[in-house]
Protein backbone atom coordinates (compact mmCIF):
# COMPACT_ATOMS: atom_id res chain seq x y z
CA UNK A 1 0.00 0.00 0.00
CA UNK A 2 1.45 3.35 -1.05
CA UNK A 3 1.81 5.90 1.74
CA UNK A 4 2.36 9.62 1.40
CA UNK A 5 3.34 11.61 4.48
CA UNK A 6 3.34 15.41 4.42
CA UNK A 7 5.23 17.60 6.86
CA UNK A 8 6.39 21.17 7.24
CA UNK A 9 3.12 22.98 7.83
CA UNK A 10 3.21 25.79 10.37
CA UNK A 11 1.92 29.21 11.37
CA UNK A 12 3.75 32.05 9.62
CA UNK A 13 3.29 35.76 9.13
CA UNK A 14 2.24 37.23 5.83
CA UNK A 15 5.29 37.52 3.56
CA UNK A 16 6.98 34.57 5.21
CA UNK A 17 8.16 31.27 3.78
CA UNK A 18 7.64 27.58 4.39
CA UNK A 19 8.86 24.39 2.76
CA UNK A 20 6.53 21.41 2.71
CA UNK A 21 7.70 17.85 2.20
CA UNK A 22 5.87 14.74 1.05
CA UNK A 23 7.67 11.48 1.69
CA UNK A 24 6.52 8.47 -0.31
CA UNK A 25 6.79 4.84 0.71
CA UNK A 26 8.18 3.86 -2.66
CA UNK A 27 10.25 5.13 -5.58
CA UNK A 28 8.63 8.39 -6.68
CA UNK A 29 9.51 7.66 -10.31
CA UNK A 30 6.96 4.84 -10.19
CA UNK A 31 4.23 7.49 -10.10
CA UNK A 32 2.80 8.99 -13.28
CA UNK A 33 2.24 12.30 -11.55
CA UNK A 34 2.68 13.80 -8.12
CA UNK A 35 0.76 16.88 -7.09
CA UNK A 36 0.11 19.33 -4.29
CA UNK A 37 -3.46 20.34 -3.54
CA UNK A 38 -4.86 22.56 -0.82
CA UNK A 39 -8.18 23.02 0.88
CA UNK A 40 -9.16 26.12 2.78
CA UNK A 41 -12.00 26.08 5.33
CA UNK A 42 -15.36 26.03 3.58
CA UNK A 43 -13.81 25.75 0.12
CA UNK A 44 -13.23 23.04 -2.46
CA UNK A 45 -9.88 21.30 -2.66
CA UNK A 46 -7.81 23.04 -5.32
CA UNK A 47 -4.78 22.22 -7.42
CA UNK A 48 -1.52 23.92 -6.46
CA UNK A 49 1.32 22.28 -8.41
CA UNK A 50 2.25 19.08 -10.18
CA UNK A 51 5.27 17.23 -11.51
CA UNK A 52 5.12 14.33 -13.94
CA UNK A 53 7.54 11.45 -14.23
CA UNK A 54 9.42 13.34 -16.93
CA UNK A 55 9.94 16.31 -14.64
CA UNK A 56 7.50 18.78 -16.17
CA UNK A 57 6.16 21.10 -13.48
CA UNK A 58 2.96 23.11 -13.60
CA UNK A 59 1.51 25.62 -11.16
CA UNK A 60 -1.84 27.15 -10.40
CA UNK A 61 -1.96 30.79 -11.46
CA UNK A 62 -2.48 31.84 -7.85
CA UNK A 63 0.94 30.53 -6.79
CA UNK A 64 3.08 31.10 -9.89
CA UNK A 65 6.24 33.00 -9.08
CA UNK A 66 5.85 32.37 -5.34
CA UNK A 67 5.83 28.56 -4.99
CA UNK A 68 8.41 26.10 -6.29
CA UNK A 69 7.88 22.37 -6.55
CA UNK A 70 10.82 19.99 -6.62
CA UNK A 71 11.70 16.37 -5.96
CA UNK A 72 14.52 14.24 -4.64
CA UNK A 73 14.36 10.67 -5.88
CA UNK A 74 17.03 9.46 -3.47
CA UNK A 75 14.82 10.56 -0.56
CA UNK A 76 11.55 9.50 -2.24
CA UNK A 77 10.30 13.00 -1.45
CA UNK A 78 8.70 15.93 -3.20
CA UNK A 79 8.77 19.46 -1.90
CA UNK A 80 6.78 22.65 -2.11
CA UNK A 81 8.74 25.75 -1.28
CA UNK A 82 6.36 28.61 -0.57
CA UNK A 83 7.53 32.22 -0.49
CA UNK A 84 5.74 35.55 -0.11
CA UNK A 85 2.93 33.77 1.68
CA UNK A 86 -0.43 35.48 1.91
CA UNK A 87 -3.34 34.94 4.30
CA UNK A 88 -5.28 33.43 1.39
CA UNK A 89 -2.68 30.64 1.22
CA UNK A 90 -4.02 29.36 4.54
CA UNK A 91 -5.20 25.80 3.99
CA UNK A 92 -4.51 22.15 4.58
CA UNK A 93 -1.99 21.09 1.94
CA UNK A 94 -2.26 17.58 0.55
CA UNK A 95 0.15 15.43 -1.41
CA UNK A 96 -1.28 13.33 -4.23
CA UNK A 97 0.23 10.65 -6.44
CA UNK A 98 -1.06 8.28 -9.05
CA UNK A 99 -0.09 5.07 -10.71
CA UNK A 100 -2.96 5.00 -13.14
CA UNK A 101 -5.68 4.13 -12.41
CA UNK A 102 -4.85 4.17 -8.70
CA UNK A 103 -4.69 7.41 -6.76
CA UNK A 104 -3.14 8.09 -3.39
CA UNK A 105 -3.47 10.95 -0.91
CA UNK A 106 -1.54 12.02 2.13
CA UNK A 107 -3.18 13.07 5.38
CA UNK A 108 -2.43 16.77 4.89
CA UNK A 109 -0.42 19.40 6.70
CA UNK A 110 -1.83 22.69 7.97
CA UNK A 111 -0.43 25.98 6.74
CA UNK A 112 -1.71 29.12 8.43
CA UNK A 113 -0.64 32.58 7.30
CA UNK A 114 -1.47 35.42 9.65
CA UNK A 115 -1.96 38.97 8.41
Amino acid sequence: QVQLVESGGDLVHSGGSLKLSCAASENIFNFNTMKWYRQAPGKEREFVASINVGGKIQYADSVKGRFTMSRDGSKKTIYLEMNSLKPEDTAVYYCYANILPRQYWGQGTQVTVSS
